[in-house]
């Protein structure tokens, strides 16, 4: 029977986006979509998300490719700027499973620890969590199955008991051999068919 709902963040409840920066910057819809496939790549990315420092990281690239310095330090000077809106209909869903009274709720994201206190700040439905397992804080990241562990040993979480929902399949995978029940998040839509579904929802 499922006790407790573990939400990922980005791209589930929040619209985070390098587009939305790097627009301002580049007037080359391509050349911008090359830059951040080839220089600020989403690899490099999940280092800072698995606890390297933003400075740190920053030095790696500009020192690769010092030719893009000013739009590589760009990428945490003004990383707010990425920062999209909730996804409201997915926190209407999140909304109603806590208030049923019925779940624990937890996230586990891959985020820096250096840029989640941004997002803690904007958006107020992150204080509705009953925890939130940061990567970038445990210096480890989604889909090492060490991490998952992390959530399921702090908050004291029956594996069979969670529901895990997340948009990258790689981590959905992760989670199941754990023996996590989990489901792809598409659309708020069709999550909120799979929890009905469950009889979660």
């Amino acid at each position: 029977m499922i006790n407790t709902i573990i939400f990922d963040l980005g791209a589930v409840l929040i619209d985070w986006n390098p587009h939305y920066m790097y627009r301002t910057i580049f007037n080359d819809e391509e050349e911008m979509k090359n830059f951040l496939a080839t220089v600020t790549t989403s690899d490099w990315n999940e280092e800072q998300d698995a606890g390297r420092s933003l400075a740190e990281g920053t030095e790696i690239l500009v020192k690769q490719f010092p030719e893009h310095e000013e739009n590589i330090r760009a990428f945490y000077t003004r990383w707010d700027e990425m920062l999209g809106e909730a996804f409201h209909d997915t926190v209407e869903i999140f909304k109603e499973l806590k208030e049923s009274g019925r779940y624990k709720i937890y996230a586990l994201t891959n985020w820096s620890a250096e840029t989640f206190p941004v997002a803690l700040e904007r958006f107020e439905f992150l204080h509705w969590f009953d925890g939130i397992v940061v990567s970038g804080a445990e210096k480890m990241r989604k889909p090492a199955p060490e991490f998952y562990q992390v959530l399921l040993d702090r908050h004291e979480v029956k594996a069979e008991e969670a529901l895990f929902i997340d948009d990258n399949y790689r981590n959905i995978l992760a989670a199941e051999k754990m023996g996590i029940k989990s489901i792809h998040f598409t659309s708020a839509s069709e999550l909120k068919e799979k929890l009905t579904e469950l009889e979660v929802f």
